[in-house]
């Protein structure tokens, strides 16, 4: 962020200075208080368990600059109005008094003026109903080389981490990548203005969230915003391949390149293969051509990077530099199709960090890809927020695990997945289940919504070929300050 004061950012956020003289020095803010360090901003914010405020007086102690807040605290501070308007909409579940609603429309002000700060700065915002993690860390890995990149950790794509990371940028910054997320209409406009973006990238519209929207038309309108807030010279990257997103140009200002398989996409992929679930394609672009062999395991994966490689091309990439950077580029975000192989043979997908209809049939065709020759178990969890839905949903995950060959579906929890499935009652059965039958060489998928848990199945599995479990890092994102 760009250099500020305590007094700053009081007038920045419509707040009032509280045991501070407003000359401490801010270059940094943090939800964390274990993260205090001198020139921190520590954001005081309600948890399920814990409320930010209570870490005030810790935080400056360790060091922080001040701490910005809903009410006083015992410390240096800036304490922030009530929220007014949309400021807090889907993360007030542990926000009854609306501390975290003040708190983060307050950081969104922040956030807003210092990335007004950075004329510099080019803003690229990617959103989508599934693969805008993946994308979102493409798209770091092929900008990295034309100058410093600023892009989010693991999902940090809401009202918290989208400012958090915003505010990350400064005066060296040349790029800021940022993912959008929605549980609803608004919220991606919502996070437009907190740092308004020059390149919008939209994947699809799938049905994750259905339960909360409603309708498929309901989530291609609320993914849409992102391109409506461009600016006239901005540009759209849409998935030309996705009918929703394709209408989308309609919506537009901006300059639409559109990106895909087909011959109307002005950046494509021709001479797709495939190498045990990797990807190799030649990309095409008005700038020249390359070839391109993805490390990341999926065939979605080359869509993901087409979008990222029309936003590196027009930051002026070269198309040899993006195939590159493609190539070389690794899993960088946890439980994303995070592939590791045992010692004995044995494959674990670790996909569990979330699951919808259009992700799951992703990641069976890429354990089908990479189970050829092999015995492959897909261990799949519920898929949550389908509403009405769901049972549909479910079943037809079913259908396409049967129809693409997989050798074992285990259903955890979940009656849904029909009556081939080996039905288990939680991460736990599912665990010894597999340490009872899995043999060297299996491939093993590991794939739920993330409040099933999974995750954990994946990380056991692994250290019983392997070494300690890894560490777990379930508070990805939470809102929450300690």
């Amino acid at each position: 962020m760009i250099g500020m004061t305590l007094a700053d950012v009081a007038a920045v956020t419509g707040g009032r200075l509280h045991r501070a003289t407003g000359e401490e020095r801010v270059a940094s803010v943090e939800f964390d208080s274990r993260e205090a360090a001198p020139g921190v901003l520590f954001l005081a914010l309600p948890g399920e368990h814990v409320d930010g405020h209570s870490f005030a007086a810790a935080a400056v102690a360790a060091g922080a600059a001040g701490v910005l807040a809903a009410r006083e605290v015992d410390a240096p501070s800036v304490v922030v109005p009530p929220a007014t308007g949309a400021a807090g909409t889907y993360l007030a579940e542990h926000d009854p008094g609306g501390a975290g609603a003040a708190v983060l429309a307050a950081l969104a002000r922040l956030a807003r003026h210092s990335v007004d700060s950075l004329p510099g700065l080019a803003v690229v915002g990617v959103t989508g109903s599934s693969g805008k993690t993946s994308t979102k860390d493409l798209l770091a890995a092929v900008l990295a080389p034309l100058g410093p990149t600023v892009a989010p950790p693991g999902s940090f794509n809401n009202e918290l981490g989208h400012p958090w990371t915003a505010l990350r940028a400064d005066a060296g910054t040349r790029h800021l990548v940022l993912e959008l997320s929605a549980r609803g209409p608004g919220h991606v406009a919502a996070l437009c203005r907190v740092a308004p973006p020059r390149i919008g990238v939209v994947l699809n519209v799938g049905r994750a969230h259905l339960g909360e929207f409603g309708s498929p038309e309901a989530i291609a309108q609320a993914k849409g915003e992102l391109v409506e807030a461009l600016p006239a010279d901005g540009v759209a990257v849409l998935n030309a391949d996705d009918a929703a997103v394709a209408a989308m140009a309609s919506r537009t200002a901006a300059r639409v390149v559109p990106v895909g398989l087909g011959a109307g996409a002005l950046v494509r992929a021709v001479d797709v293969t495939s190498d045990a679930g990797r990807a190799r394609f030649r990309l095409v672009t008005p700038a020249g051509e390359a070839d391109v062999a993805l490390r990341l395991v999926g065939a979605h994966h080359v869509g993901n990077a087409l979008s990222a490689a029309a936003v590196a091309v027009e930051l002026g990439a070269t198309p040899a530099g993006v195939a590159e950077s493609l190539s070389a580029a690794a899993p960088a975000s946890r439980w994303r199709m995070e592939v590791a192989d045992r010692a004995d043979g044995v494959t674990v997908v670790n996909d569990a960090y979330n699951a919808n209809p259009e992700s799951m049939r992703a990641a069976l065709v890429a354990l089908a890809d990479m189970g050829r020759d092999r015995r492959t178990w897909a261990v799949l969890g519920r898929m949550a927020e389908l509403g009405d839905t769901a049972a549909a949903a479910h079943a037809e995950v079913a259908a396409a695990a049967a129809e693409l060959g997989v050798g074992a579906l285990v259903a955890v929890g979940e009656p849904g997945y029909g009556s081939t499935a080996r039905h288990v009652t939680d991460p736990a059965a599912a665990l010894a289940l597999l340490r009872a039958e899995v043999t060297p060489g299996d491939v093993v998928l590991v794939k739920a919504s993330r409040a099933v848990g999974l995750d954990r199945v994946a990380a056991a599995l692994l250290a019983d070929g392997a070494g300690p479990e890894p560490r777990d890092d379930r508070q990805e994102n939470e809102l929450v300050s300690r």
